[in-house]
């Protein structure tokens, strides 16, 4: 799930309206991992949820600008705004959560990988193709109900729902360079192979432009990953980040 590249502490987070923002650095917080840091947007604080379990919430929706889409989300995906999911201020990201239009009926089910909005009045920020299944449109915004799921797991058609086990488990890569060219990656991700083993081509059509990803290593565990990255910014890549697999 690429909730755990959450925990991936940045000192800045996306948002539509290029607000200050901040993560809350203190003794007390010192043993958090990233994604239950406290942090404050314009002076505000916010404190994440340690888990989504019996979360219900009613307020305003509204939806991502258009101009974000291929951007960096809070998790390190990229942001499609053809994908079900949206931003939240406090829920744990990769947690999956029902949406009801309260003024239609229509529902859907979203995936949390970012944060936000930071609107005040206003408690989740949909994709376009969320919004539009739930008949925001035009509109812009809409009075919601918000129900947590929890986090998906499939066996065959059947979707379950449940938290997980271990919050440093998973499958995580890092991220080391992004190119216009197949090329340069290809030549990146061959140089790098022999140290990592393991690196994989992730592309991405970016309006219209080719965007070829590079990612190296395949860990077991949030703190290997991490130790990774940091060798590798100390290596000179200096914009590498933390990513999970699906």
């Amino acid at each position: 799930m690429r909730f755990f590249s959450l925990i991936l502490l940045v000192l800045l987070l996306a948002s539509c309206g290029g607000h200050r923002t901040r993560v809350i650095e203190t003794p007390q917080t010192k043993e958090l991992k990233g994604w239950q840091k406290p942090y404050e947007v314009d002076g505000q604080r916010y404190q994440p949820l340690r888990d989504h379990q019996g979360f219900t919430q009613r307020g305003i929706a509204s939806w991502y600008c258009k101009k974000f889409h291929g951007r960096l989300t809070r998790n390190g995906e990229t942001y499609n705004m053809y994908a079900m999911t949206a931003a939240h201020k406090t829920l744990p990201l990769g947690v999956e959560v029902r949406v009801v239009n309260r003024r239609n009926g229509r529902q859907v089910v979203v995936r949390i990988n970012d944060r936000g909005p930071f609107v005040a009045g206003r408690v989740i920020d949909l994709s376009y193709a969320a919004a539009k299944k739930l008949g925001v449109g035009k509109q812009g915004t809409a009075p919601v109900e918000i129900v947590a799921l929890g986090y998906p797991h499939h066996k065959g058609a059947v979707k379950t729902y449940s938290a997980p086990l271990d919050y440093d488990a998973g499958s995580f890569a890092v991220q080391i360079g992004a190119f216009s060219q197949q090329s340069n990656a290809r030549r990146l991700a061959a140089k790098r192979k022999p140290a990592f083993g393991r690196t994989d081509i992730y592309f991405r059509d970016n309006d219209g432009r080719a965007l070829y990803r590079v990612r190296v290593g395949d860990y077991r565990s949030l703190e290997q990953a991490e130790s990774a990255k940091i060798g590798l910014r100390a290596k000179g890549f200096a914009g590498a980040f933390v990513v999970a697999f699906d």
